[in-house]
């Protein structure tokens, strides 16, 4: 029972090669062995061409490979595919990039949400996207049509970046309702893709990619496809999901009151529950879960927080290049709690759905020369980031969702002991750590989308590698330091 499972990342591309029944991760591949450029031709712009994904993605491939030479390409059965989130790509009729991706950290098309928020009104937002169009894949598409309107012209459909990457492997365009929700291209109140918006946008309907299950066949790998990454023509596509509903779905998390979070490049909280209900002050979004059913709803709340890992992979560039991440973790840790004073606000990586699309900007305050060290600053940057998840969890309580328990991957900041006890205490809620990352989660996927196996069966071997739980004697100093810092949020 043997699926591979791709996690297309803003920063590369991970592939894994997996033995689901048993459990058994068999062989693994990341490229680029550094990170991926993000391209900013002008402020607040973020780029990459979508050819390049799909170089990686041949490249994972042919690396899984060699490193586990006794697995027949034949005996792969199903490929599953997780990837980043509300990404813009536009191809032509022969499914050729017209464009660079306008990818997730894109700010550009801000002020196109802003303003069909207020033109459709807020209230019809509310009651069919569940918030506002925002600076997402349908703002992206409209700002394209405003401003490149001859590549507009030229395009046959537009896609996530999973889309592509199914594309190339099946050579049918295809999306999912979960990935249409996550675009800002859902109408949940219709059940359908929002076609007022698309109207109001003045977006031709048939762009839209036929859409298909996020569990089951969606495609089947061209003889040229199979060629280009070393594997079986034929082989199905049978799962596809963003990476943070991915990300929920390979910790297991699934049924309203389960709680998942992610701490790499961006910092995120994404707790399911059953009921389409508006996010406070339009602070998080909600969107169809990989699960989801009409006969029984599952919506996943996503609130995001862009510079996290990026945050600390700045201070390393700048502040501290000669130490590693567990060296920083260990120096941060060595400061007192509260930084003595020094406070990081880590908004510095574009417009941030949690101040309302505010692009704030990062900021480090309070710092006196003669008393604090790089070790105040580390630390106040890993508690800056808790501190901003933490604001916006506050808003997903207002609507029902229950932190008891966080789990997340045992991976990014989650490595440092302070970042998971910080985020445990000041929540309350316990934090447990598994051995499971995005691309295991879509082999996994993979396999229950092949009908090769069942659910629990899939997670059966899933374990637990570490529980935090919260310092309740540490709590109230916590929330005091917290208060103090979000006053300058809210000022």
């Amino acid at each position: 029972m043997l699926t591979i499972g791709y996690d297309l990342g803003s920063s590369s591309v991970k592939a894994v090669l997996m033995d689901v029944e048993k459990g058994l991760l068999l062989a693994s591949a990341t490229v680029p062995a550094d990170e991926m450029p993000i391209h900013a031709p002008q402020a607040g712009w973020a780029e990459q061409p979508p050819q390049m994904w799909w170089d990686y993605v041949q490249q994972a491939t042919r690396q899984l490979l060699s490193k586990a030479p006794q697995v027949s390409p034949q005996a792969i059965q199903a490929i599953g595919i997780s990837y980043q989130m509300h990404g813009l790509v536009l191809v032509d009729e022969a499914g050729n990039p017209l464009r660079p991706s306008i990818i997730w950290c894109d700010s550009r098309a801000v002020t196109t949400g802003e303003q069909a928020l207020k033109a459709i009104g807020q209230e019809k937002c509310l009651r069919h996207l569940l918030n506002s169009p925002g600076n997402f894949t349908a703002s992206k598409l409209r700002w394209v049509i405003e401003n490149e309107p001859t590549i507009y012209h030229n395009a046959r459909y537009f896609m996530l970046p999973g889309d592509f990457i199914t594309l190339q492997m099946t050579g049918k365009a295809t999306t999912t309702a979960s990935g249409l929700s996550e675009g800002i291209l859902w109408d949940f109140a219709a059940g359908q893709p929002a076609d007022f918006l698309m109207q109001h946008y003045g977006i031709r309907r048939e762009m839209l990619p036929e859409i298909v299950p996020t569990f089951g066949i969606q495609g089947e790998l061209t003889p040229h496809a199979a060629a280009q990454l070393g594997l079986a023509a034929g082989t199905p596509v049978t799962y596809r999901a963003g990476d943070q509903p991915n990300n929920a779905f390979s910790l297991h998390v699934l049924n309203p009151g389960e709680v998942a979070a992610t701490a790499g490049t961006s910092g995120v909280i994404y707790g399911v529950g059953e009921n389409a209900i508006p996010a406070p002050d339009m602070r998080f979004n909600t969107f169809l879960h990989v699960n989801h059913r009409s006969e029984t709803p599952r919506m996943g709340a996503l609130l995001c927080v862009n510079g996290t890992g990026s945050m600390n992979a700045w201070l390393r560039r700048n502040i501290c290049p000669e130490l590693s991440y567990d060296a920083m973790n260990e120096l941060a840790a060595t400061a007192p709690q509260g930084a003595d004073g020094v406070r990081v606000y880590p908004f510095g990586n574009g417009a941030e759905r949690v101040l309302s699309n505010r692009d704030a900007g990062a900021q480090i305050k309070g710092v006196q020369f003669n008393r604090h060290s790089r070790a105040h600053l580390l630390r106040a940057a890993q508690e800056g980031i808790v501190f901003a998840l933490w604001y916006g969890m506050k808003a997903m309580q207002e609507t029902g969702i229950r932190f008891e328990t966080i789990r997340a991957g045992h991976a990014n900041m989650f490595l440092s002991p302070l970042f998971a006890q910080t985020l445990a205490t000041l929540s309350g809620a316990a934090i447990e750590l598994f051995n499971t990352d995005g691309a295991q989660g879509a082999a996994r996927g993979a396999a229950i989308g092949a009908g090769l196996i069942g659910e629990s069966e899939a997670f059966s071997r899933l374990q637990c590698l570490r529980r935090i739980e919260p310092e309740i004697t540490q709590q109230a100093d916590l929330q005091a330091i917290y208060a103090n810092w979000e006053k300058e949020i809210t000022a």
